[in-house]
C-alpha cells in the first residue's frame, strides 16, 4: 500500500505533474499559486527537465504552445488575472489542436481583486476568454487528492483529444494541505504521434498553426474541432452524487461542494433530506446527469463562491426556474456552512 504524505495542495499538484511525466514547465508568479511555480524551479531541474519562470503571462502561455508542438508534455499554472492574460495564446493552441495542462488557482476579481478563493472564473474557464469558436476540457477538483488524481490524468486526456486541459481550482485548495497518495512515475509514450514537430528528415514537413486562409478550410475546421468536443462530452462526463432520497439538492462544485457537504450533515440533524451533485468536469457540462438527479428533488439549491455562474448552466439543465435556489458569495471569501444551513432551513420552510 502506498505511503500517505502530508502536502500543501499546489505543490501536491506540482509533484503530480512530474509523475505523469511533464518535460516542461513555463509559468510566471501569482499569489496564490506561487508554490506551484517554486516547488517544479528545484523539481525540474532536479529531473533534467525544462523548467522556466517566463517575463510574464503571456509569454509563458505561448512557451507551453511552442514546447507542446513538439510532442512533449507542457504544463503552466496561474491564477485569475494571469489566466486572462493567457487567453490568447490559449486560443491559438485550441485552434493549432496543441494538447497541454493549465491549473488556474483562482482568487477574487474583478481585475486584481484579493488573494482569496473564489469561483469568479467559472465563465472565463467554460466559455472561453479568447476568440473564436474553441473549448477547453475543464475540471474541478474539491479535495487535494483529487487534484493530484485529476493532474495526473489530465495529460492523457489532453493528447486523446489533442485539446488543451484546464484545472480549475481556488487559492482555498492551493494552500491547504491535506495528507494524499501520490501516483507512481508514468513510463511517458515517445512514439510519434503523426502530427507533432520533431524534425522531418525522411517524411514530409508538418505544420501547427490556427491559421486557415484558403476558401471554406476554417469551417470545415471549426466543424472538425465541434465533433471533436462532441465526442468528449459522449466519453468524458464526471460528477459525484450524494444521496439518493432528498428533498433538497445542493448543486456545487469545488471547495463550495466539500463546505456544502458539512451543511449536509447539519440539516440532517433538523429533520432535513438534503443531497448534493457535484460536478467534477464542468465543461462539458453534466446537463443530462444533473437533471435526472433533480427529478427526486422538490427544490435545487445552487452554492457557489460568486454571484452565480454555474447557475445558468442548473437553469439550462433544469428548464424549472422556480425549482432553483441560489446562494453565492463573492469577493474571495468562502462560503460558511452556517450560511447554507440557513438557506436549507429557509427552503424548506
Amino acid at each position: 500500500m502506498s505511503e500517505k504524505i502530508l502536502m500543501k495542495g499546489n505543490e501536491a499538484i506540482a509533484e503530480a505533474a512530474v509523475r505523469a511525466g511533464v518535460k516542461g514547465y513555463f509559468g510566471y508568479p501569482i499569489t496564490p499559486q506561487n508554490e506551484v511555480t517554486a516547488y517544479m524551479s528545484k523539481r525540474m531541474v532536479e529531473l533534467g527537465r525544462a523548467f522556466v519562470q517566463a517575463e510574464s503571462e503571456v509569454a509563458a502561455i505561448n512557451m507551453v504552445y511552442g514546447a507542446a508542438s513538439t510532442g512533449e508534455l507542457a504544463m503552466t499554472t496561474s491564477s485569475s488575472p494571469g489566466i486572462a492574460l493567457m487567453q490568447e495564446g490559449i486560443s491559438y493552441m485550441c485552434g493549432a489542436e496543441v494538447p497541454a495542462v493549465i491549473v488556474n488557482m483562482s482568487r477574487g476579481g474583478p481585475g486584481l481583486g484579493n488573494i482569496g478563493p473564489s469561483q469568479g472564473d467559472y465563465n472565463q474557464s467554460t466559455r472561453g476568454g479568447g476568440n473564436g469558436d474553441y473549448f477547453l476540457i475543464v475540471y474541478t477538483p474539491s479535495t487535494v487528492q483529487e487534484a493530484v488524481d485529476i493532474t495526473y490524468r489530465a495529460f492523457d486526456v489532453a493528447n486523446r483529444y489533442r485539446n488543451p486541459v484546464l484545472i480549475l481550482g481556488d487559492g482555498a485548495l492551493g494552500q491547504m494541505a491535506e495528507t494524499v497518495v501520490l501516483p507512481p512515475f508514468k513510463e511517458v509514450d515517445t512514439k510519434d504521434k503523426g502530427w507533432e514537430l520533431n524534425g522531418c528528415k525522411g517524411r514530409e514537413p508538418r505544420s501547427v498553426k490556427s491559421l486557415r486562409l484558403a476558401e471554406g478550410m476554417l469551417k470545415l475546421h471549426n466543424f472538425h474541432l465541434k465533433e471533436k468536443f462532441d465526442q468528449v462530452k459522449r466519453s468524458e462526463i464526471e460528477y459525484e452524487l450524494i444521496g439518493d432520497d432528498y428533498d433538497i439538492l445542493i448543486v456545487a462544485f469545488g471547495t463550495a461542494a466539500r463546505v456544502s457537504k458539512s451543511a449536509i450533515k447539519e440539516a440532517a440533524k433538523h429533520g432535513v433530506k438534503v443531497g448534493m451533485f457535484r460536478p467534477i468536469l464542468i465543461w462539458p457540462y453534466p446537463y443530462a446527469q444533473l437533471t435526472e438527479a433533480a427529478k427526486k428533488a422538490k427544490k435545487v439549491l445552487v452554492v457557489e463562491m460568486n454571484n452565480g455562474q454555474m447557475l445558468f448552466d442548473v437553469m439550462l439543465a433544469l428548464k424549472d426556474d422556480n425549482k432553483i435556489e441560489f446562494l453565492g458569495k463573492p469577493g474571495g471569501e468562502v462560503v460558511d456552512p452556517d450560511e447554507i444551513l440557513e438557506k436549507i432551513l429557509s427552503i424548506k420552510g
